[in-house]
């Protein structure tokens, strides 16, 4: 956990005169599981859609396995990147929204094998070996053939989580993964993003679930305003927070 996967300096991002991150510095090591949480409105998805550069910064940088995000480096200077080279760097990183985002006419198993084959053009059927194999990790190899609307929430995220691997990225970030969950739901996405982490795979968790953080995350930052308020261990932020902002969340949260 030494190499550093993502650097952040002085990022800021504007929705009009709306100003949603105000200068995030952050680094996150590979092989890491950083949980951030904070209120809604706090900037928490933008920056997680700022690093998969869904979003384009308005300020600061934001370095991925030492690549820039959104802009390269030609002659000295700084240039925009074009669409096909975002969508290129993009492939590295897998990212599970909290709307599972299936396709509802394919089957689980065309959902998982669809952008490996059409983005990466690799060989069918390698995909669709590769793509029973997690299948099989998400607990789900029997529903290969089901069409999604059949699924309940949990499954459906589970597949998302599937097809997300699929790419073979090397950072996995999730945008609240059971906030669209009936509660007895969540534990089987958590199961799944545990064993994630313990297979090594760089993440970075946006959630509302104070106990994974505790238990699994290496770092928490929680968020409020655009900036990172604290951070640090989760078991020493949870139990000891130091900011009075921290402390008026988690009194209603835990």
């Amino acid at each position: 956990m030494n190499d550093v996967m993502i650097e952040a300096k002085g990022v800021t991002k504007n929705f009009g005169d709306l100003q949603v991150l105000k200068g995030i510095d952050l680094m996150i090591p590979q092989g890491s599981v950083t949980c951030i949480i904070g209120p809604s409105g706090s900037g928490k998805s933008t920056f997680l859609r700022c690093i998969n550069q869904l979003e384009s910064l308005d300020g600061g940088y934001i370095v991925v396995q030492g690549e820039p995000v959104g802009v390269k480096i030609k002659n000295a200077r700084l240039h925009t990147k074009s669409h096909a080279e975002s969508a290129k760097m993009r492939e590295n990183i897998g990212m599970v929204f909290q709307g599972f985002n299936l396709f509802p006419h394919m089957t689980v198993l065309q959902n998982i094998c669809e952008a490996p084959i059409r983005v990466k053009r690799q060989n069918p059927k390698t995909v669709r070996d590769r793509a029973r194999v997690l299948l099989d990790r998400v607990g789900l190899s029997a529903k290969a053939d089901a069409y999604p609307s059949s699924l309940s929430g949990g499954q459906q995220q589970r597949v998302a989580i599937a097809r997300a691997l699929a790419m073979e990225p090397s950072l996995m970030l999730f945008d609240e993964p059971t906030s669209a969950l009936d509660p007895e739901l969540v534990g089987e996405v958590l199961d799944v993003m545990r064993a994630l982490a313990q297979a090594g795979m760089t993440m970075i968790v946006v959630t509302h679930e104070i106990g994974f953080a505790r238990e699994v995350g290496d770092h928490l930052i929680f968020m409020d305003g655009g900036g990172i308020v604290e951070q640090g261990d989760p078991r020493t932020v949870l139990k000891d927070p130091q900011h009075e902002r921290t402390k008026q969340f988690l009194a209603k949260v835990i």
